[in-house]
């Protein structure tokens, strides 16, 4: 693989996780192996399931609490974020590795679960040829600045608004 860049898909609307996914999905298809850290989640979400089929190409590991925060995270959560930080730096010292996506990471930092400054440790030091996706609403400014491609998927008009919750297979 060539020189592998960072890119961050923030805003607030819907979209962040399946373009990484999406990212995925292609890099596997060229032979790629990824290594996907989800921050803030714990459960079997659709694209788990689907990208099992994968899994001698990506590799899922989930580094949450299995809930929303709503107010301040707790000890808990910043453990488990810990553990995520760790086993991203893990993966790109490992070389096996030629995407990573640290899925929620921007959220996470923006709420304080990690610092930007961990982040930005880990963009600075990963391997050149690794691509990083980090995803997750309100990146900070120091994360956006850090990376090379930059999304922000903005709502314009959502069901949700209407009353519609989440629907299996389409967002959860």
């Amino acid at each position: 693989m060539e020189k592998g860049y960072v890119q961050i898909y923030t805003g607030n609307g819907k979209g962040k996780t399946t373009a990484a996914l999406g990212l995925a999905m292609r890099a596997a298809g060229a032979g790629l192996s990824i290594y996907i850290a989800q921050f803030m989640k714990q459960g079997l979400y659709s694209e788990l399931k689907a990208l099992s089929r994968f899994e001698n190409q990506i590799t899922i590991e989930q580094f949450g609490k299995g809930k929303f925060i709503m107010d301040r995270p707790g000890e808990a959560d910043r453990a488990a974020a810990a553990k995520g930080l760790d086993a991203v730096r893990v993966a790109l010292s490992s070389g096996r590795y030629d995407l990573v996506i640290m899925e929620e990471a921007a959220v996470a930092a923006a709420m304080g679960v990690v610092s930007a400054d961990e982040i930005l440790d880990i963009i600075r030091t990963r391997p050149e040829k690794t691509e990083l996706v980090i995803t997750g609403r309100g990146a900070p400014e120091a994360l956006i600045a850090a990376a090379d491609l930059v999304t922000e998927m903005r709502e314009i008009k959502h069901y949700y608004q209407a009353g519609v919750g989440a629907r299996v297979g389409i967002e959860s």
